[in-house]
């Protein structure tokens, strides 16, 4: 994001992408959801912050679907799970605002390795881990997107 710090790498063999999205700097790669989208904010309410928690909602909405509890944060934004007596962040959002229409997106951990973010301070949070559905909850997340996509066009809708 175009917020990050050169102190948020911590191994320079990283393969760095620099965009012009919101927040700080993340890894995206295999085993993840990753879900970017342009949504015109000019035909609803231009509160940014409303934005954010309606992604933030959907997201814990769907999750509770898998019988995952998790939060949003509003100091690390993001969703959080507690894990082994911890938060840990499970998704990551990162969004830019042009003339009130919002790209880029977000991301959920599903089953990727989790190695990657030792070689950086994920959204720059240096006192908290990262983690993925497949530890925290076994199954079958094969529906995924079908149901964060249907979760986020009705909570568009509302």
């Amino acid at each position: 994001g175009s917020r990050f710090k050169n102190s948020d790498i911590l191994d320079n063999s990283i393969n760095l992408i620099k965009t012009k999205r919101g927040g700080k700097i993340t890894w995206h790669g295999p085993g993840q959801l990753v879900c970017y989208f342009v949504i015109n904010l000019n035909n609803r309410k231009k509160d940014i912050r409303k934005f954010l928690t309606l992604i933030e909602n959907t997201i814990v909405q769907t999750l509770k679907e898998y019988k995952i509890e998790s939060q949003s944060d509003r100091k690390n934004i993001g969703i959080w799970v507690k894990k082994d007596n911890e938060l840990k962040k499970v998704a990551a959002i990162g969004i830019r605002v042009k003339r009130w229409v919002a790209y880029h997106g977000f991301s959920i951990n599903v089953n990727n390795d989790l190695i990657n973010y030792n070689k950086i301070i994920p959204c720059g949070v240096k006192n908290k881990s990262v983690t993925n559905l497949k530890l925290i909850k076994d199954q079958n997340y094969n529906k995924l997107s079908d149901k964060i996509l249907k979760n986020l066009i009705i909570n568009l809708k509302i």
